[in-house]
């Protein structure tokens, strides 16, 4: 079957199927194929977040070309668990999918499961993690350069918007993902596997997996997350129509719809831990709010690097409520050390707050659960900085829970059970993060300039209800099973193996 030239019964013209064959020729010349290729897979306890989400990463081929085997951890090599295990199939770029494949492997421990780590940017010798990292490249080169007014108007937002909203992007990615397939030849069939980016899920399918989730992230339905022959699962109701018909995804013409039964609502992909402290969170937080303790803010950024001007101003501006013990602020640069550096330079008077928690899990774990006990007294700014890939995403999840407020871009984290304050967007894709976080009354509007931004932080420091607003909306929304998207898919994929 050749997925690049029919998506879901809707024809691709034959200058689409052309111009999809030449991009995966494209690749093999630069890349090599190697459909024919054998590679050994091992199983391995993931060093890094193993014992908290219960993950095994997946190796695949030699093992010194993976990018998470460390030949020091002597970790016993372990045998798959075809009855209860579960594959999360994922990709670095930024650090969304990542976070999304954290949550689905978070609820898939909970409910009983073994999740499996498996990363196709990671295996350096395969043409597959060729591929994608070549797209990842271009996709961060794309991030920082939309910082630029006239690149980001003319080039990223439509790129970001409408080039990845047309069925031909999707039958040139089908095309791509061919290469893919090979990561998954000596993975047994029968596990299912979740995709938390259109590529493994396509992948998978390409590879002949058996049972296929598609996890799309984005609530823009865009033809770039579908992976036809999958279940396709969605975070927001109000993107069910646009994915379901594929409306705009042909210009103007009717498109045939998805099969019944492919596409499935589930509410937003959150890990375990974040759901069940839900309530006892957020009395927290107004119990803060009350007794006058300082305000904290989270600043996290992402992984294309993109936000550091946004962050410097934000530290500025709070540096003398910082000092006054009004406000506090946990800065993770996940694993960027030099824009933490570069922010201590730039701002006079940081660094003189500033408790630094750098590449020490041990420590930033022992400071996220001394944050949450009742008697914390948390100020001044502590910045975290993690080398490793797991601990400088995993890091903001700790530090989620004993936060007042998230800043963030409205990208993955749009969806999450903490009071959001939304600065700019990377991509036009991503405003529909924000209006779905507002229309839930999770988080603000989009913040597209820095003194809108300032105006907000001001206002979740001297409103007497927007705080205590945004957290009795997120009680009201676990009642009512908003957040439980990552137990959904697990179930719907082990369902599909039990069905």
């Amino acid at each position: 079957m050749d997925r690049s030239a029919s998506i879901f019964g809707n024809e691709m013209p034959k200058s689409v199927v052309s111009k999809a064959a030449r991009s995966k020729r494209k690749y093999i010349r630069k890349y090599g194929d190697d459909s024919n290729a054998s590679y050994p897979v091992r199983i391995e306890k993931n060093k890094y977040i193993g014992d908290s989400l219960g993950v095994n990463n997946v190796l695949v081929g030699d093992l010194n070309s993976n990018a998470h085997y460390d030949p020091d951890s002597q970790l016993p090599e372990l045998s798959w668990d075809t009855e209860k295990g579960i594959i999360v199939g994922n990709i670095r770029m930024g650090f969304g999918h990542y976070r999304i494949s954290m949550a689905i492997a978070s609820c898939a421990k909970y409910l009983g499961y073994t999740p499996y780590w498996m990363d196709l940017n990671s295996y350096k010798e395969t043409t597959c993690t060729k591929v994608i990292g070549a797209q990842n490249d271009l996709y961060s080169l794309g991030s920082r350069l939309s910082k630029n007014p006239i690149f980001n108007k003319l080039v990223w937002e439509p790129m970001n918007y409408e080039g990845f909203r047309a069925l031909s992007y999707n039958a040139a990615d089908q095309k791509n993902a061919e290469l893919m397939a090979p990561v998954y030849k000596n993975v047994p069939k029968e596990i299912p596997v979740v995709g938390t980016h259109v590529w493994p899920a396509q992948a998978a399918l390409h590879a002949g997996m058996k049972y296929v989730v598609n996890a799309i992230p984005d609530n823009w339905p865009m033809a770039l997350h579908y992976a036809e022959g999958a279940v396709h699962t969605i975070q927001c109701r109000n993107a069910y129509q646009g994915y379901a018909i594929c409306n705009g995804m042909m210009k103007k013409k009717v498109c045939k719809p998805m099969p019944e039964g492919s596409l499935v609502y589930t509410g937003h992909y959150i890990d375990h831990e974040l759901v069940v402290n839900i309530e006892k969170d957020c009395e927290a937080r107004i119990r803060r709010k009350e007794e006058g303790k300082p305000m904290r803010f989270l600043l996290t950024i992402g992984g294309a690097g993109a936000q550091k001007e946004i962050f410097a101003a934000i530290i500025k501006y709070l540096l003398p409520f910082i000092k006054e013990k009004k406000a506090a602020l946990y800065v993770n640069v996940g694993d960027y050390r030099n824009v933490w550096d570069e922010l201590k330079a730039e701002i006079p008077g940081m660094a003189e707050v500033a408790t630094e928690h750098m590449d020490n899990w041990a420590d930033t774990e022992k400071f996220a659960e001394y944050a949450l006990s009742e008697d914390a007294d948390v100020s001044g700014i502590h910045g975290f900085w993690h080398k490793n890939i797991f601990e400088a995403v995993y890091c903001t999840n700790l530090l989620m829970r004993s936060c007042d407020v998230l800043v963030t871009k409205p990208s993955e984290l749009a969806f999450y059970p903490v009071p959001k304050l939304f600065i700019r967007r990377v991509g036009k894709h991503e405003m529909w993060g924000a209006i779905h976080s507002a229309e839930m009354g999770d988080g603000t509007l989009e913040c597209r300039d820095i003194p809108h931004t300032l105006q907000m932080v001001d206002r979740f420091m001297n409103s007497g209800s927007l705080l205590e607003d945004m957290c009795g909306a997120i009680i009201s929304n676990k009642e009512v099973g908003l957040y439980d998207g990552a137990y959904k898919v697990v179930e719907l994929a082990m369902g599909l193996k039990k069905n």
